[in-house]
């Protein structure tokens, strides 16, 4: 059975990260939690700040199961699952002006 997608189906997981960079080695690491986030399918919204298009709330557990396994030791990771509606809903602000929402935020997904 096919179900349609739909705003309140479709979710985004989102993931804040604050990780040490002081010493060389803990620069490596953060640098390696990026490339496995971006590899991943993740796209930076900040810098430190990455989300990811899923087409429904199961697949959003799978790729939040791969960001637990690849969390490093030290520092802070939180992931948030959201709908697309509520994405839809988030305001930016550059340099004190509202933007529109990004547009062609599209995941392609073959079967």
């Amino acid at each position: 059975m096919q179900q349609r997608l739909n705003a309140y189906r479709i979710m985004w997981v989102i993931c804040c990260f604050d990780l040490p960079v002081i010493t060389k080695k803990e620069r490596k690491i953060a640098g390696e939690f990026r490339k496995f986030l971006k590899d991943d399918g993740f796209m930076m919204i900040q810098f430190s700040i990455y989300g990811r298009h899923c087409p429904s709330s199961e697949n959003a557990n799978v790729h939040i199961a791969r960001v637990k396994k690849n969390i490093p030791e030290k520092g802070s990771v939180f992931i948030m699952k959201i709908t697309d509606k509520q994405f839809g809903e988030c305001i930016l602000y550059t340099n004190s002006k509202k933007e529109p929402p990004p547009k062609g935020w599209q995941q392609l997904e073959l079967f």
